[in-house]
């Protein structure tokens, strides 16, 4: 058998074809990967929110107030809603409904007439530097524009500013990058390292052989899952202190939240990968496949979690499917407890999504479970 058969090759492709063609979800998968990447850096990616949520703070409700408010909304950045109380706005902020309180002070009007150029106080939400920088860098040009909005009196007097916005950068006052990527990379290392482990399992014994000997014992498909996952809640555990005390030593983060509510917060956050992981070993037929279906989740989980890209840059679509992976509900509870110092109350909108994720993950492993090898 010398030289090149034609022949021989047609046969080897044609087989090579069949066997592709026979493992219909790998394909699918690897047709839907690249689709899936162009829809979300074409749609959901974007670096420049708009729209972002801000209180205001006022007691007058006076003219000049109008004209201001007029000129945030106009600039696309800000979606202003009046506010009752400084303990709204403040609570606002440490939940992350808001990026923004505006507050105008008492006589605002007087002052500006008097030439007095008062101070319109400007609290953000520092703890993502990114979503908020167009925004701020945007009040520069603002006062300008509304200054020509102002009555003569106020413009026949140039040398100095109507007003002035001072803006006071909450949670991260130097506007650090750092402190934003840290907190965000303990959850994206706790998703590759127990996503993975646990999505070969199943499948890794199914092609080794061993599974046989799994199936012989007489153990329930729940006690298959808890086996599967508790060590590697253990090791997700160590990944964690690990990286807190890395972060602490060498970038400076701040820890202002419980360790304790933190820890249980992440418990349900691993336990929800590594149920995940083990659905996916579940249902697929190989390991190949079982990684493809973890790669398919990885890829929107990063984008859409608030981790590389703004979360209130997304459009709605974006965000809604972003509230479904448990990377971006365990981004705003890690950054709100070790930045903002958040408790209980704070982060409950984030943690019960989690505890259902993980609940409903390992229901469906259970449920998918084989108990024999067909």
């Amino acid at each position: 058998m010398t030289g090149l058969s034609w022949r021989r090759l047609a046969a080897l492709l044609r087989k090579e074809w069949i066997q592709v063609f026979r493992d219909a979800m790998t394909l699918r998968i690897i047709i839907a990967i690249p689709i899936m990447q162009l829809f979300l850096f074409g749609y959901a990616i974007n670096t420049d929110p708009k729209n972002l949520p801000t209180g205001l703070l006022t007691t007058d409700h006076t003219k000049y107030e109008r004209t201001i408010v007029a000129a945030l909304k106009n600039s696309g950045y800000y979606n202003v809603t009046p506010l009752a109380t400084e303990a709204e706005a403040n609570e606002g902020l440490a939940d992350g409904d808001l990026l923004f309180v505006i507050e105008i002070p008492p006589g605002f009007d007087r002052a500006v007439d008097r030439g007095e150029s008062p101070a319109i106080l400007v609290d953000a939400d520092a703890t993502d530097p990114t979503a908020i920088g167009n925004a701020t860098a945007a009040l520069a040009s603002l006062t300008a524009d509304i200054q020509r909005d102002l009555p003569p009196i106020r413009r026949a007097q140039p040398q100095t500013p109507p007003f002035q916005f001072v803006v006071h950068a909450r949670y991260n006052p130097e506007q650090l990058t750092v402190l934003n990527i840290v907190p965000g990379l303990i959850c994206i290392v706790l998703t590759f390292s127990t996503l993975f482990v646990t999505t070969l399992s199943i499948t890794r014994e199914r092609e080794r052989g061993t599974m046989e000997n799994l199936l012989a014992m007489p153990v329930r498909p729940v006690e298959v899952m808890i086996a599967k996952i508790t060590p590697y809640l253990t090791i997700g555990y160590i990944q964690v202190g690990l990286i807190l005390i890395a972060s602490v030593l060498f970038f400076q983060l701040p820890i202002r939240g419980s360790i304790p509510l933190l820890l249980a917060a992440l418990g349900l956050f691993i336990g929800g990968n590594l149920a995940l992981g083990v659905l996916f070993s579940t249902v697929s037929a190989n390991q190949m496949q079982a990684t493809q279906f973890a790669q398919f989740t990885l890829l929107p989980s990063f984008l859409l979690s608030g981790f590389m890209f703004p979360f209130r840059g997304m459009p709605l679509w974006a965000q809604w499917a972003g509230e479904v992976f448990p990377t971006t509900h365990a981004m705003r509870i890690v950054r709100g407890m070790l930045l903002k110092g958040n408790g209980w109350t704070e982060i409950a909108p984030d943690l019960w999504p989690l505890a259902l994720f993980t609940l409903g993950a390992i229901g469906l492993a259970v449920w998918f479970y084989r108990e024999t090898l067909d």
